[in-house]
C-alpha cells in the first residue's frame, strides 16, 4: 500500500433522506480517512449505509451535514459542474449493473468518457484499445455488450473506469451480479491494477471473500463506521 497521504477525507458526515413523515439518517457522523493508493472494503448489512457513503465521498450526492475533501478540495465548496469535470478526469466507478450502453461496442462504450472528458478522438482510442487489451478483452472490443457474457461485460465496465488513469475508482458491489469464479477474477484484476497503478480503490460490497482484496475493511451499522481492521494477507 501506497501511503502518501489522504487522498479522501470525511468530517463529521451526516446524511438524512426526508420522504414526507419519514426522515432516514443513513449517515451518522462519519470520520474517515482512506489513504492514497490504498484498497478500502465498505462492508455491512443491507441498508447500513454503504452506498450513501460511497455516494457522498464520490461528490454523487451530497451531505446534509460534514464535509469530504478528495485530494485536499472540500466537494462542498465546487459547483455541480465543477463536480461533474472532477469526476470526469479523477475518478472511475463501477456498479454491478455495469451501465453499459447496448448500441455501442466494448471499444466505443470505453473511449465514450474519455471523449467526455476533452481527450482527442485518435488517443481516446488509442487508450481505450490498450486498457481493454489489458483486462483481457483485446479480441472482443468491436463487441456490443449483448454478444459479452456478464464478466466480460463488468470487464468493459473495469476498463471504462480505468481508462481515465483516475486517482480514485469506486465500485458498489462490482461482483454483485457475477458467480464466484468470474467475481474472484473481477477482484483479481482490481487488485492488479490498484497494485500496479497505485490508484485507490473505495470498494462497497456483502461479500467477505472480496475483503480479502483489500488493505484495510470498514464494517458500518446503522449508518456509523463500527470497526476498521487492517488486512494482514493482502498483498
Amino acid at each position: 500500500m501506497a501511503a502518501d497521504g489522504a487522498i479522501v477525507r470525511a468530517v463529521n458526515a451526516h446524511k438524512v433522506y426526508n420522504s414526507g413523515a419519514v426522515r432516514v439518517h443513513a449517515l451518522r457522523g462519519i470520520d474517515l480517512e482512506i489513504q492514497k493508493g490504498e484498497m478500502v472494503a465498505v462492508m455491512g448489512p443491507s441498508g447500513c449505509g454503504k452506498t450513501t457513503l460511497l455516494n457522498c465521498l464520490s461528490g454523487l450526492d451530497d451531505l446534509s451535514e460534514g464535509e469530504v475533501f478528495i485530494e485536499g478540495v472540500p466537494l462542498n465548496k465546487m459547483s455541480d459542474r465543477a463536480k461533474t469535470r472532477y469526476r470526469a478526469l479523477r475518478m472511475g466507478f463501477i456498479f454491478q449493473s455495469y451501465n453499459l450502453l447496448p448500441v455501442l461496442t466494448a471499444l466505443e462504450n470505453v473511449e465514450l468518457p474519455l471523449l467526455v472528458a476533452g481527450l482527442p478522438p485518435k488517443d481516446a482510442r488509442e487508450r481505450a484499445t490498450a486498457v481493454l487489451d489489458t483486462v483481457g478483452l483485446g479480441d472482443f472490443v468491436r463487441h456490443k455488450p449483448a454478444e459479452l457474457s456478464a464478466g466480460q461485460q463488468q470487464r468493459v465496465a473495469v476498463a471504462r473506469a480505468l481508462a481515465n488513469r483516475p486517482a480514485i475508482v469506486w465500485a458498489d458491489e462490482p461482483t454483485g451480479n457475477l458467480d464466484s469464479d468470474t467475481s474472484a477474477q473481477i477482484m483479481q484484476l482490481l487488485h492488479e491494477m490498484n497494485r500496479t497503478n497505485h490508484e485507490t480503490f473505495v470498494v462497497v460490497t456483502h461479500d467477505a471473500a472480496i475483503s480479502e482484496y483489500a488493505d484495510r475493511i470498514l464494517r458500518m451499522r446503522n449508518g456509523q463506521i463500527v470497526e476498521q481492521t487492517q488486512n494482514p494477507v493482502s498483498t
